[in-house]
């Protein structure tokens, strides 16, 4: 942990650190589900799923760019193995499951949609018990993100 002076007791913002590490372990185990799916979609609908199940992970590649920074600019260190990623993760992983298009998009509605309720659990602690508003409206806009990605998932189910 760094010593800075950001107006966060350093227990808030260790424990606050840790909620982030959780949920960059969730979005990478998303992330290698999405290219996962991405590489092994099968189909009539192939060529549109494939394209669109690139711009989600590189969606959420930003994402868990900006979670790790957050973390960082925090004073903390950002989770980077995937040892630690398994064993914070909420999230599943998932295997090609034979390129089932709608299996797949159901999958990650599903994670998609966990994860917004996540966010808005974690983002009343990190206002109200951990004073640390900055990353409150910081988890807002990830859910936001997730949210929209998840109404584009739905509408590809119908």
């Amino acid at each position: 942990m760094d010593k800075l002076d950001i107006g966060i007791k350093d227990t808030h913002r260790e424990s606050v650190a840790f909620l982030l590490n959780t949920l960059l372990a969730d979005e990478h185990v998303l992330y290698i589900k999405t290219r996962n799916y991405h590489w092994n979609v099968k189909g009539m609908h192939f060529q549109s799923l494939h394209l669109f199940f690139e711009s989600q992970y590189q969606a959420l590649e930003v994402m868990i760019d900006d979670i790790a920074e957050r973390i960082r600019a925090i004073g903390h260190h950002a989770v980077a193995s995937m040892k630690d990623y398994v064993k914070l993760a909420r999230l599943l992983e998932s295997n090609h499951v034979d390129g089932k298009a709608e299996t797949m998009l159901q999958n990650l509605l599903f994670d998609h949609e966990n994860l917004i309720r996540i966010a808005r659990k974690d983002l009343i602690a990190e206002a109200e018990k951990y004073q640390d508003v900055g990353t409150s409206d910081f988890i807002t806009s990830l859910m936001e993100k997730h949210e929209k990605m998840a109404w584009m998932i739905r509408s590809y189910l119908g």
